[in-house]
């Protein structure tokens, strides 16, 4: 009987297998990942992860070879306006600096986050199997069984759902979900500009929907265009000349001409909320447990904190020679990240809400907000240091820098 089982091969399932084997080295713990072994190779998306989570990945042993590929955000600025208006103001500025030498955030191409550990897996004995989905799951009272899509049927002490926002696992167990779709989608692509952009992240509220240009290495950057989902559907279907043309005048020229790199794909936004992140058995993390919207950038990095609560509650639960698939066990794994994960989930659906429309009234309202917010530095530090992570009461370990 293995003593932990994590369904999905991603960064949070490969980062749970990492930090519970690292801890706890006489722990058996298995990955099952759907994908082929050679898909993770072809994602050319990059993601913004915030400082508590580089301390994390640095107590992981992964972060000096994810640190060369990775750009630094070093200042942010905030503008609300609509694609014609001949002059973009900018209503809120934030330096990037949560302590000295650590910005709030880098942006990591995935591929490069995910080789890293995968690279942590091998050297610590974990077993990641390719091309193989569950299919089917049963808890019991000491056990569950894990049925695979290739017949084999695999007992555990303890399942980690990481199969994304539409869960199987999750479906399985019978947890519920609160969701709604928001008749949005975000266009995700990279751009090559002229000039370069000296790691500042733009957020352009949009009445479609915000416009996020965040600094990758080198004159490039990786774009996250909200759109209603019809026009993000045409966008991307449409020739080479028209997407360029579109997407310059949301840009805007100040980096100067710009060209896309690579693809481009549109995915639909949504708020996904489940009602339980455990079972008997069974634990969610990542987007199994929530999928919100990418307004904030915040999306992969609640992801980590799922990664760094769940492994301290397992590992400290087995130290005291506990069962660590007993829900009542898991339980606190739950109650440290489900308050968290809602006030995410609200604070991304109300400001998408709020700033997703042109109707003036809330536009200067909303403005003169986001001008009171910039007048007041220790109200701007607040905010930068609530979405690095370093804030935060009653982190787990991993968060903090510190091992399990």
């Amino acid at each position: 009987m293995l003593d932990m089982l994590i369904v999905g091969g991603g960064y949070v399932g490969l980062s749970v297998a990492v930090a519970t084997k690292q801890a706890a080295p006489h722990l058996s713990v298995e990955v099952i990942e759907a994908a082929p072994e050679s898909v993770w190779q072809k994602d050319e998306r990059a993601s913004a992860i915030i400082a508590a989570a580089t301390r994390m990945l640095e107590v992981l042993g992964v972060w000096d070879e994810i640190l060369p590929h990775s750009q630094p955000i070093t200042s942010m600025i905030v503008t609300d306006s609509r694609t014609s208006d001949p002059v973009r103001p900018v209503f809120l500025t934030f330096d990037g600096e949560v302590e000295e030498g650590r910005p709030f955030a880098h942006m990591v191409p995935n591929v490069e986050m995910v080789r890293a550990l995968r690279g942590a897996c091998e050297r610590l004995g974990i077993t990641i199997r390719h091309g193989v989905s569950a299919t089917g799951f049963a808890a019991g009272p000491h056990s569950a069984n894990l049925t695979l899509s290739n017949g084999e049927v695999l007992e555990t002490k303890l399942v980690v759902a990481c199969d994304g926002v539409r869960s199987k696992l999750r479906d399985m167990a019978g947890i519920k979900t609160v969701r709604w779709d928001y008749g949005q989608s975000g266009i995700v692509t990279t751009v090559e500009h002229e000039r370069p952009h000296n790691g500042c992240a733009e957020e352009h509220f949009l009445p479609s929907g915000p416009f996020a240009i965040l600094p990758l290495i080198g004159n490039r950057s990786s774009l996250v265009w909200t759109e209603r989902t019809g026009d993000a559907d045409r966008l991307v279907a449409s020739d080479d000349l028209i997407f360029e043309e579109e997407l310059q005048r949301r840009f805007g020229h100040k980096l100067g001409a710009i060209t896309v790199m690579g693809g481009r794909k549109a995915f639909p936004l949504g708020l996904t909320l489940s009602r339980a992140f455990v079972a008997p058995r069974l634990a969610l993390a990542g987007d199994a447990a929530h999928g919100i919207h990418p307004i904030s950038g915040q999306g992969l990095n609640l992801g980590f904190k799922d990664v760094a609560a769940l492994a301290e509650t397992i590992v400290e639960a087995d130290r005291l020679g506990l069962d660590i698939g007993a829900v009542h066990i898991l339980e606190r794994y739950q109650s440290w990240r489900r308050f968290d994960t809602f006030r995410m989930g609200v604070t991304t659906d109300v400001l998408n809400r709020l700033f997703s429309n042109n109707i003036a009234p809330i536009r200067i309202a909303r403005d003169f907000g986001l001008g009171v917010v910039e007048r007041l530095p220790k109200l701007k530090s607040y905010f930068i240091g609530e979405a690095a992570g370093t804030k935060a009461k009653n982190s787990p370990r991993l968060l903090m820098g510190d091992t399990i």
